[in-house]
């Protein structure tokens, strides 16, 4: 289970490092693949490998099951961490995510986000209220 914040740094190579309580569950490999919000989201390649599989059983005959296919697996790159954790992230997806040096990286149960600093500041800012008011609707009575 992934969880928690990070904060690493994107190399002169466009390497990131991962935090070191992930990399046990990411030394087999892992798939980064653009995220919702402008954000990069890192799954286990086991974790990618099922989700896949249900987008892949969708009904292609869907205009809009297509373009979701497409945009998910171009946009998906295969690596494995090196020896000291780093990763490399292609160009494509840190210009999709506006990464520059000061990165994020947050833990989402069963992936990992990469956030731009910045951006992710500027998410928490503008969906706080929002946290606390959807508490109620996700998880009624729990709390």
């Amino acid at each position: 289970m992934f969880l928690g914040t990070h904060t690493p740094k994107l190399d002169d190579k466009g390497r990131l490092t991962l935090p070191s309580k992930f990399r046990e569950a990411l030394a087999g490999g892992l798939m980064i693949t653009k995220g919702q919000d402008h954000c990069l989201y890192v799954f286990p390649r086991a974790e990618f490998e099922q989700m896949a599989r249900k987008v892949a059983e969708a009904p292609f005959t869907n205009e809009s099951v297509r373009a979701y296919q497409r945009y998910l697996f171009a946009g998906t790159d295969e690596q494995r961490p090196d020896s000291q954790g780093r990763i490399p992230i292609a160009p494509e997806l840190r210009r999709y995510a506006g990464l520059n040096k000061e990165c994020v990286v947050i833990g989402a149960i069963t992936r990992l986000e990469i956030w731009d600093s910045e951006a992710w500041q500027s998410y928490l800012d503008e969906n706080e209220d929002n946290y606390a008011k959807a508490q109620e609707e996700i998880l009624p009575g729990v709390f």
